[in-house]
């Protein structure tokens, strides 16, 4: 009787804790669809819209000149300015591994594409920021939440500075580099770079997140007034820009290429292990590397094919990585979540 006893005890146990572990994977995939859902949502919008004949492609890139100009440098500006500067001076090893694996990544297959794949300038820009910029506004603000709460604060801003006060301008000013509209003549190097680097550094994607970093390093910070007023406009920057992606999906005829595979493998699977592999070897806190590891195991951002439609270059396999990518996302996120024991 007694061993009877013990042996239904047991069952009962480990059933409960059965039914709590599928709990939790069950919030946590409801977790993952929530965030991503949107966003497929929203490319479908815009390429049923494409569909329709509603909006073309040069439509799509005025939407894109206002998501540039206007309502993305709202964003960065409201942003930055409201991130605590003891939070940005602090951001420690976190900060080291997600500027690693960004400028890493980026600078790895730029190299690749460009010297060993033999593709123009301006294919491997793009296909290097689409490997190393994570949609962290849109996907990892709800799943890095949901998984570590208030902390999540910190990755996310990390990976926006580096994303707006580096990756951007250098992507721009090679894209502008590689490429002058209305101009087949091949300037010398200097008055290129020259050329090209004043005009990036005009663009107010570029200048205003860097006056955002020189305010807060001086202890300004933004009114919540002042921020909401900023954040009318800016709020549109996610929506508008998967929107007019979905027209691009639609006017470029989406499709599955190798280029396409090979991008996606590296930003959801590649660059997440490298880093969650590299934590390991730094014997690092459990916490650094779960954050750390699922930063950059969201998927690709879509001002990646922003930058496309705005520079006309792979247009249709940047759009393509960015919705296979998302798709993708929930198989691959779950894995790392699952890896890391978040």
């Amino acid at each position: 009787m007694p061993v009877f006893l013990s042996t239904s005890w047991e069952f009962a146990y480990l059933d409960g804790c059965f039914d709590l572990v599928m709990t939790a994977n069950l919030s946590l995939g409801l977790t993952i669809v929530v965030a991503i859902l949107p966003i497929l949502v929203t490319l479908a919008i815009g390429f049923l819209a494409g569909y329709r004949r509603d909006f073309d492609v040069l439509q799509a890139g005025t939407l894109i000149r206002l998501v540039m100009l206007y309502a993305l440098p709202l964003t960065l500006t409201a942003s930055i300015l409201s991130t605590p500067r003891s939070q940005i001076l602090a951001a420690g090893p976190i900060a080291v591994l997600i500027l690693l694996a960004m400028v890493g990544s980026y600078f790895a297959m730029l190299g690749f594409m460009r010297f060993i794949a033999g593709r123009p300038l301006n294919e491997a820009t793009i296909l290097a920021f689409a490997v190393s910029d994570p949609a962290v506004p849109f996907i990892g603000i709800p799943v890095l939440g949901q998984l570590f709460g208030s902390a999540s604060a910190l990755p996310v801003s990390v990976t926006s500075l580096i994303m707006n006060l580096f990756l951007v301008p250098l992507t721009m000013v090679l894209l502008s580099g590689s490429h002058s509209p209305g101009d087949d003549a091949s300037p010398t190097i200097a008055h290129d770079l020259k050329t090209h680097l004043g005009h990036a550094v005009r663009e107010p994607v570029v200048w205003a997140p860097l006056a955002s970093l020189i305010a807060v390093l001086g202890g300004f910070h933004l009114p919540l007034a002042l921020r909401s007023s900023l954040l009318l406009l800016g709020h549109a920057t996610g929506g508008v820009a998967l929107f007019a992606s979905g027209v691009v999906l639609y006017s470029r005829q989406m499709r599955f290429s190798p280029i396409v595979l090979a991008t996606v493998a590296t930003r959801n699977i590649l660059v997440p292990a490298l880093i969650f592999l590299l934590a390991i070897v730094w014997n690092l806190p459990k916490p650094v590397l779960q954050e750390s590891t699922l930063t950059m195991a969201i998927p690709t951002a879509s001002i990646s094919v922003v930058l496309a439609m705005r520079y006309r270059v792979l247009e249709r396999e940047t759009a393509s990585i960015l919705f296979f990518g998302t798709l993708s996302s929930f198989i691959t996120m779950s894995f790392f979540i699952w890896i890391t024991g978040a």
